[in-house]
Formats: structure tokens, sequence, C-alpha cells
């Protein structure tokens, strides 16, 4: 799906079974309307109801950070997932903005270090893959990017048909081309074709193409997908990191030079690489990543799952 191709008819979504979610997207758009201080306090508003409410989801995020961060007091490892709930709700207003606001207006808040390294990158012609993590500014600092370069994103089919024609359609507004992740193939001919395409590889899609590599000294079932891409095309991985700042006045944004000796045909090793990366860059700001998730379902042979 690309910009070209983003209008498709909502005759279909009037069902009453979509009345939730079209009235959520109304209260969404209202509040894209407003100043952005004014939208960040909402945000941060929705994040203190997650807490409260969604209880399944707090569970998660306290095994996480149980796990991950072992060294904290269980009165810090809570106070670290209060601010998690905060970033989460602050993203999901963000990723509004993303959809309805044109990303050009958020440029004047994003300081953005390394562009030179992705222009560099992008002029070798052999494709760019833009190693990304699962942060909760994703989508709105991925419109702010596609506004120096054109990039391509990967995307989860949700089950919510609505929903999912909803983020594609408005996703596809910012970027060249919104790919299902399990679509491989057209990863490989985007990256042949010369594009960047943003892949992040920091969530458990359970036992199939994956080892085990550990992150946060646990071992965790790590795609290896990424490794697979570049030896496939000869694309090189620049690392992607973007933090919010901690008093939500704007934004940082910083690309990493490609990486070295990537891959070394060693999958274990290749995952391991990926996962330091991306523990190293969540250490530097744990609250806006996106713990929500169970990183570590998928569990070594005789280990239970954690949740």
């Amino acid at each position: 799906m690309t910009k070209k191709n983003t209008h498709q008819g909502y005759s279909n979504f009037w069902h009453p079974r979509y009345w939730f979610t079209w009235t959520g997207f109304g209260l969404v758009w209202l509040i894209t309307r407003l100043p952005f201080p004014i939208v960040m306090r909402i945000g941060a508003f929705f994040g203190w109801l997650g807490y409260y409410l969604a209880s399944a989801r707090r569970h998660i995020v306290e095994v996480n950070i149980n796990l991950c961060f072992p060294e904290l007091e269980p009165a810090q490892q809570n106070i670290l997932v209060r601010k998690i709930f905060r970033s989460t709700g602050i993203g999901i207003i963000e990723t509004a903005l993303a959809w309805l606001r044109d990303p050009r207006d958020y440029r004047p808040l994003c300081k953005i270090r390394g562009k030179e390294i992705l222009e560099a990158a992008i002029k070798e012609g052999k494709g760019v893959i833009l190693l990304g993590m699962h942060f909760s500014t994703l989508d709105l600092m991925g419109a702010v990017v596609s506004t120096i370069a054109p990039i391509d994103v990967m995307y989860r089919k949700n089950k919510n048909q609505l929903f999912d024609h909803l983020m594609k359609t408005h996703r596809g507004k910012n970027f060249d081309m919104v790919i299902n992740r399990d679509d491989i193939r057209s990863v490989i001919r985007r990256l042949k074709s010369g594009h960047v395409v943003w892949y992040g590889g920091d969530q458990d899609y359970g036992p199939k193409h994956s080892v085990f590599a550990p992150f946060f000294g646990i071992q965790t079932a790590t795609i290896t997908a990424t490794a697979r891409f570049a030896k496939i095309t000869g694309a090189p991985i620049v690392l992607i990191n973007h933090y919010r700042n901690s008093d939500d006045s704007g934004y940082e944004i910083e690309f990493s030079r490609p990486l070295d000796d990537f891959p070394s045909g060693d999958q274990v090793l290749d995952a391991t690489r990926i996962n330091q990366l991306v523990e190293a860059s969540v250490r530097k700001c744990p609250e806006q990543y996106w713990w929500l998730h169970r990183r570590f379902k998928t569990r070594p042979e005789g280990e239970s799952r954690p949740y």
C-alpha cells in the first residue's frame, strides 16, 4: 500500500460493531486540534487511566520490569511502571497526531542528529534497513523522519477491520509503502530497489525464524530477519533512536553509523548484537519503551511463561 493508493470507501464500516471505534477516532481527532501542550497533558491523563483500568496490561508491564530491572526496589519498580503508562498514554495521542496532522508541523520540536549518516547510506543505492525499536514515540517520530527521506514502514494487521483500514490509510499518507510484517518478499524487493525500510526486530514473534539471545540478561526469542535482510540485499543497517523530552516539550532523533561486519553468519551472535543495541537504547529512557508487549512469552524448552 503506497501513498498513491490510500483511498478506500468506508461504506463497509457503518455496522454498529464499529461505532465504538468511530467514537474513539472522533475523540482523538478533536484532541489533535488542540494546542500541543494540552494534547500532551490529555495523553498523560489517558496513561493514568490505563494504569488503573488495564489491569492485564499492567501485570505484563510489572512482570517485564521485575525481570529486566531486578536491581530496583519494589517501590522504584512501581514508579517506573506508572511512568510507562503515562508515556504510553501520550504515545497514543502522538500516534493520532502522526495520522491526522501534517508531520512537518512537528519538525521544529525535534532535535535531529546524524541526518547526514542516513543520507550517505541512501546514496550507496543498496537500500537502507532503518533499525528501529518499539518506543511510544514511534509513529510520530517515524512520520517526522518521512519528511527527511522517503521511507517504508512495517505494520501488523489488526483484527478490527476498521482500525486496520484507518491505520494503513493514515500511515500511507506519510510513508512510501506500508508493508505487512509477514510480507518478506516486499521488504526484500523494496530494499533491492534502493528504498529505506524501517524494521523493528525487538518483539516476540514466536519460535519460528527466531533464536534465543540475551536481552536484559534473559534468554529471549529474537527474530533473525534483520540479519537475513542485510545478507540478501547488502543494505546497510542504520540504527534510529527517538525520545520524548522529559518535560514533554519536544523530541530527539538520532541516527547512528551503519553496523560494521554485519551479518556475521552466526545467527545467535547477530541476534545478540541487535539485542545489545536495543537494550542500550531502552536503558537511556526505559519509561518510553513498549513494555506492554509480552517480550518473554516464548521460552526455551522446559521454561514456563512468566505472565
